[in-house]
């Protein structure tokens, strides 16, 4: 069993640059909703200018449900940058949600930032051998097989209480794939981890979230 294209380097956010990035998803989509406007990213720190992969998650406060969740597995923008995109277009075209509406959004919503490593891709000769390398609790998956892509961030499997093999299970339905497809040798299955940031109520206190929470 082996890892390829490992990259090691994680982003490593101080507590002050989560924060920063939950307040800029909030004013980002506060923003949006007011005049359809984006807002720039300031000057930031060297870590939040870094290209990263990141998603941002809406969640209900009462009842505490999913009102959106859209992100960039890859990192091809500023970290801050696609922060902004994401947590606007989770706002307003998730295609599970219809669009957050503004006091809803400042009433009833909080806000969890993913910030995500690089994601490495699993290889075996055994396929079956698969979910012995993969850590509930601390890696995302990605799975891929003839054009179609399912992602699940780290904290999914957590909630839902799944084991490896359920957590690919998901994945792979996910990409609406059938569910066994993860041990067929022409899907690829990536690994990645995430630094979760989440607001305790809408617009207040920001902690880190630990992932196996």
């Amino acid at each position: 069993m082996r890892f390829l294209n490992e990259n090691k380097t994680g982003q490593y956010l101080s507590l002050e640059e989560g924060r920063t990035l939950v307040r800029l998803a909030r004013q980002a989509v506060t923003t949006f909703l007011r005049d359809r406007s984006r807002i720039q990213p300031p000057d930031l720190t060297e870590k939040l200018s870094r290209k990263s992969g990141v998603f941002v998650t809406l969640n209900t406060v009462s009842p505490h449900e999913l009102r959106g969740c859209i992100g960039f597995p890859y990192p091809e923008a500023s970290l801050a940058e696609a922060t902004i995109n994401a947590a606007i277009y989770a706002a307003t075209d998730d295609p599970r949600f219809s669009q957050v509406r503004t006091k809803e959004f400042e009433t009833n919503i909080t806000i969890e930032v993913t910030v995500l490593t690089p994601p490495v891709t699993l290889y075996s000769k055994e396929p079956a051998n698969l979910p012995g390398m993969i850590q509930v609790g601390k890696h995302g998956l990605i799975v891929e097989r003839r054009g179609r892509s399912g992602l699940l961030l780290p904290q999914v499997a957590t909630e839902w209480g799944w084991d490896s093999t359920e957590f690919l299970t998901n994945s792979c339905l996910k990409a609406n794939l059938p569910p066994d497809s993860w041990l067929l040798t022409d899907t690829t299955v990536k690994i990645f981890s995430g630094e979760i940031y989440e607001e305790t109520a809408p617009g207040g206190e920001i902690k880190k979230k630990a992932v196996d929470e």
